[in-house]
């Protein structure tokens, strides 16, 4: 007998979606705001004090079974009380109200959630009557109050079946569209041809892995086609029952776009799926300034009124919810797109989204990760960019002058406030004074005492915000009341991976808590899912980004060789400069010579890659000196998005002129640009990518050289490694791509930066202002 297929839906998101009303208000509401933070510590505070009768954190199932399907649904209940006989559900939520003002009409949906945990437990103890109880904290006062009722078993049998009865067409809807779904999954193939070389050993590895549980490490050289590598097998495990949905995580807008034409590209091949691409709020918003309030923004007055019918309506008309189709629904339903677009990750198949929607604490989606997760795919691009994205979320830091200036702003009309910002601000003086000649102190443990200040200062600054929503700088303290709570969640994950510095600089006192080793942050986290797959060109070394990047022993990795001929490039180092930061100013003259070699041989388009702005602004004022009559251009600091793509459209296709690009390693043009054919023939990168030093490079390199003793690796040499590949890597794009990289400087013919070339750049030959044209001549042919 064939088994129906399970819908899966948590309790609390079923009442949530069925029963909301009214407007989106994002404004200041007090500790609510502090939900996720506060809500494990308030629990186990109430349920460690409620007595030997409570069962705490009680798992609770009820599957509703269809013709075709069944419906199953899960929660957990706060706490059970047995006494007497008498069963009672509690469930606890923190306020910020104040205590008197709650009655049992306080939130309809607390009741909802409550009611419905009561009737799973009544039908499976068979229960006549059973009572609900809601525990309020109020967490400024620590005051509890608990509102009781009863409720027989058919009153709430009566409530659990009209609430799923009005869920039914959903889940109707979700079962026959999975059996679309999972009926083209079984007819796709591979949506080219035939595999490239290296691409079915890649899909094949990334099915394995998906249903063994596991995560992969790919090191995948450009042209393989690692987008649908990794998109194809994921989507064939789901049609298999092995995952219900897929995250596509990247660190660019560009990568997303590329994901987005995979998954069309298998539409166009008959599948049949539903991908959803999140776009960052302050972007995708309709008004001027992100103000999600109603009486700022039609689009949040009366949103939760209208958003499930434009649920609706997109799902039964689209498959592809991009920005444009989202923000065209949203403008019809006048709904919040943003809040749009996060409600249709529900009723989506894959998700594109940054890295921070699953990775980064202070915005992920508490949907899919609030608590235990569920059998997700992840499918991570650009993985070596999560490496310092990851050290950037999971650290936070503090600086003194704001806290000072708010302390002036509140010193008559909010005494305890003001003692509150007191203590930071003294606390920060007393830091001050521990730094060293060079501005600096660094020590590994965390001081309690700055957490006790700011946990006050959140207490004493909400009182302020409700009450002040119209002062002058109410935006500048709604932000540092956030970052104080940001960092107070670091706080709580402080380890012995991390580092506590502070930093004397520009009449200001910097306070940091820095994440040295994101590895098992990035572990916890992808057990919210089922496995996970970190792709990228640039995975060299393996073991490096593997441990890193949150890997375990028995995971997988696999190393793709190149699918292009390494005849149709050429690699020459010149290993007779140094660009070493006490080297550069003699450097100068050489670099200009070498490129002036370069284009004298052939005509075309080229781009020039140097470690910093100021390095590449010498060279580039120094070439245009001496060669004027080439073009050249140069990447300014923060270009926009529409500046950015003015400087790629001057690389056009069978260009009988030499167009120069002076770019900085690292930067925008380094990675994620496609110059295909003779859009670009020529990369030439100057210097080994090293980051520059500084104080948290340093702390890392004393970090792992007492880890693995691989501190100057970890810190800087791969680092740097990765974007000189990176850059590299805009070269061949295509089957038909030729061209030259030329590497300048003389590390890179020692052997520890030669072990971190890839297979194909080998053999390369080595060069000087001598012999350089002989060999482009001769490779041009």
């Amino acid at each position: 007998m064939k088994l129906k297929q399970k819908i899966k839906v948590s309790v609390r998101n079923l009442v949530e979606f069925i029963l909301r009303t009214g407007d989106i208000d994002s404004g200041f509401v007090g500790s609510s705001n502090n939900r996720a933070l506060e809500g494990t510590r308030i629990h186990k505070k109430v349920q460690s004090t409620s007595g030997e009768n409570y069962d705490s954190e009680v798992i609770l199932k009820y599957d509703i079974e269809y013709e075709e399907y069944i419906l199953s649904l899960e929660g957990r209940a706060d706490g059970i009380i047995i006494e007497n006989g008498l069963v009672t559900i509690d469930e606890i939520k923190s306020t910020a109200a104040p205590i008197e003002k709650i009655d049992e009409d306080y939130n309809p949906l607390h009741w909802a959630q409550a009611k419905c945990y009561a009737f799973i437990y009544a039908e499976e103890k068979e229960l006549q009557y059973i009572n609900v109880q809601l525990t309020y904290y109020q967490i400024d006062t620590d005051e509890i109050k608990r509102i009781v009722k009863e409720f027989s078993f058919e009153e709430l049998k009566s409530f659990f079946f009209d609430l799923i009865q009005k869920y039914f067409i959903w889940t109707e809807m979700q079962h026959k569209w999975n059996i679309k779904r999972n009926a083209s999954i079984k007819e796709l193939s591979f949506p080219h041809e035939k595999y490239r070389k290296g691409q079915r050993e890649l899909a094949v590895a990334a099915y394995k892995t998906i249903v063994n549980e596991k995560k992969l490490y790919a090191q995948a050289p450009t042209g393989i086609g690692k987008t649908i590598s990794t998109a194809f097998p994921a989507i064939k495990a789901m049609g298999e029952g092995h995952t219900s949905k897929i995250f596509y995580l990247t660190a660019k807008t560009i990568t997303r776009t590329v994901a987005g034409e995979a998954f069309s590209l298998m539409r166009e091949n008959g599948l049949d799926v539903k991908t959803v691409v999140l776009t960052a709020k302050d972007k995708i918003c309709f008004k001027e300034k992100a103000t999600c309030s109603p009486e700022a923004c039609e689009y949040a007055k009366g949103h939760y009124d209208r958003v499930n019918d434009a649920i609706m309506d997109i799902l039964k008309n689209e498959d592809e919810l991009n920005r444009e189709t989202i923000e065209k629904y949203a403008l019809r339903h006048c709904v919040c797109p943003f809040e749009f677009s996060l409600d249709l990750t529900l009723w989506a198949d894959a998700v594109i989204c940054d890295y921070n929607y699953v990775f980064d604490p202070s915005v992920s989606l508490k949907r899919f990760f609030a608590e235990k997760g569920g059998d997700y795919v992840f499918l991570i691009d650009e993985a070596h960019n999560l490496v310092d994205r990851a050290r950037e979320m999971y650290s936070a830091e503090l600086f003194k002058k704001p806290f000072l200036d708010f302390k002036r702003e509140v010193k008559t009309t909010y005494p305890k406030l003001s003692k509150a910002l007191n203590k930071i601000n003294q606390y920060m003086l007393e830091q001050k004074k521990k730094c060293d000649s060079n501005g600096y102190y660094i020590k590994e443990e965390l001081d309690g005492d700055i957490y006790y200040y700011l946990k006050k200062f959140i207490a004493e600054c909400e009182e302020y915000l409700l009450r002040q929503k119209n002062a002058e700088r109410y935006e500048e303290h709604l932000s540092l009341y956030f970052d104080a709570l940001a960092f107070t969640r670091i706080c709580e994950l402080y380890d012995d991976k991390y580092i506590t510095y502070v930093e004397n600089s520009n009449k200001d006192v910097r306070l940091k808590l820095y994440c040295l080793d994101p590895s098992h942050l990035l572990k916890e986290t992808l057990k919210k899912g089922k496995a996970a797959i970190f792709f990228s060109a640039t995975l060299i070394p393996m073991d490096y980004h593997k441990n890193i990047l949150g890997g375990e022993e028995d995971d997988y990795t696999i190393y793709l060789n190149s699918p292009f001929s390494i005849e149709n490039r050429q690699i020459l180092v010149a290993d007779r400069i140094s660009t070493k930061y006490r080297d550069r100013e003699r450097s100068y003259s050489d670099i200009v010579e070498y490129i002036n070699s370069v284009l004298n041989v052939k005509k075309g388009n080229y781009l020039i890659f140097f470690p910093s702005y100021q390095y590449m602004n010498k060279v580039y004022e120094l070439f245009k000196e001496k060669y004027p009559e080439y073009e050249t251009y140069i990447q300014e600091p923060n270009m926009t998005e529409e500046e950015r793509e003015d400087f790629l459209e001057l690389f056009e296709i069978d260009n009988e002129k030499n167009v120069l690009g002076f770019c900085v390693l690292g930067g925008i043009f380094s990675e994620g640009i496609d110059l295909k054919h003779d859009r670009l023939i020529g990369v030439i990168i100057v210097g080994v990518g090293l980051p520059q030093i500084c104080l948290e490079r340093d702390i890392i390199k004393d970090y792992f050289n007492k880890v693995n003793k691989l501190g100057y690796e970890y810190s800087y040499m791969y680092p740097g490694m990765t974007k000189v590949l990176q850059a590299a890597g805009r070269l061949i794009r295509t089957e038909e791509d030729r061209g030259v990289i030329l590497l300048l400087d003389e590390r890179f013919v020692y052997s520890n930066y030669q072990r971190l070339f890839p297979k194909e750049w080998f053999p390369h030959e080595r060069v000087n202002k001598d012999n350089i044209e002989k060999y482009l001549s001769k490779f041009w042919g």
